[in-house]
């Protein structure tokens, strides 16, 4: 028995521990939180890095970050809901090192509000994010996966596209969209030796909330996902969620719930989603409700108040500054 979970144990620490030296990651928005992390994280373990994002300014940060880890890294500016412009990203990774191994499509946006406060731009925009720039980074990396013989796909998807959580409808409906696609195209790639992985993250420690948008009372709804984003009970750190999804990736996994309390929802809707719907229901009379800007929209930084200000947020401030979110 000692043997046997000896063995699992080594076992465990070779994933933990798998090396990638000369292969190359791309990830969308891998300029700034979980996308920094993960580009570090691949980083760490040998592979050249390249990512994509809109904002020079981030790209040059995050390009330093990982350089100084000691891994190559190559930047692309683009808008990932232009399918030309994240095929033609891909294209120039590609030429740059001449191979690509690891397509991470983590590029995502937020808006919290009530549903009043959502319009239909609001859930064309998660759309066009969270499905169709994953869906046309994938058309543009099979054919360069198909050049070496295969590659890996890792889809970064969400809680919220397996339970719809109050106050993130067209966040939730994009990921939805993700997680379906992402699971039926493991199947649809195997046959062309190509992996694919679906992670599906709870609550994390990135310092995002500063970077996303809020509607309807939008100090109120800043406050209360900013500190569900900033307490360890409810969020893992950005760094162990990086770890844990890598080795995912690397052991070809098919899919990956990362956070106790992420799995324990996974776990009850499954269970009794009717009793999940019902507390849903609950925790939507305790959120704010329609008023303030109504359908206008403000970035989490422009929604301070006394509690996102407070000794409360320390984690999340933290990681706003570690994870290229300021």
């Amino acid at each position: 028995m000692l043997a046997g979970a000896g063995a699992v144990l080594a076992l465990t620490r070779s994933f933990e521990a798998r090396r990638i030296d000369g292969q190359v990651v791309f990830i969308t928005g891998g300029s700034r939180g979980l996308g920094l992390a993960l580009a570090l994280e691949y980083a760490r373990r040998g592979a050249a890095i390249a990512i994509c994002g809109r904002d020079p300014r981030s790209l040059e940060r995050a390009a330093q970050r990982i350089e100084e880890s000691g891994a190559a890294a190559f930047t692309v500016q683009c808008d990932v809901r232009n399918a030309a412009e994240i095929s033609d990203a891909l294209v120039r990774a590609y030429e740059r090192f001449g191979r690509l191994d690891l397509l991470v499509n983590n590029a995502g946006t937020i808006q919290v509000g009530p549903s009043d406060s959502m319009t239909r731009e609001d859930y064309h925009d998660s759309l066009s994010t969270h499905f169709w720039a994953l869906h046309d980074a994938v058309e543009a990396a099979v054919p360069l996966f198909e050049r070496h013989g295969g590659g890996r796909i890792v889809n970064i998807t969400s809680i919220g596209g397996k339970v719809s959580v109050p106050h993130l409808l067209p966040y939730c409906v994009g990921k939805f969209a993700a997680v379906g696609y992402s699971e039926g195209l493991r199947a649809a790639l195997r046959r062309k030796n190509i992996i694919v992985t679906t992670v599906v993250p709870g609550l994390m420690r990135t310092g995002s909330p500063r970077n996303a948008w809020f509607k309807g009372q939008h100090r109120k709804e800043y406050a209360w996902f900013s500190l569900a984003d900033a307490l360890p009970g409810l969020s893992v750190s950005a760094s162990s969620a990086a770890k844990t999804i890598a080795s995912a990736s690397l052991r070809g996994a098919p899919e990956i719930v990362v956070s106790p309390q992420a799995k324990m929802l996974v776990l009850l809707n499954g269970l009794a989603p009717s009793l999940l719907l019902r507390a849903f229901e609950l925790a939507d009379r305790f959120l704010p409700q329609a008023g303030g800007i109504g359908q206008a929209k403000a970035l989490g930084v422009e929604s301070a108040s006394g509690i996102t200000e407070s000794p409360l947020m320390h984690l999340s401030k933290k990681a706003e500054r570690e994870y290229n979110q300021q």
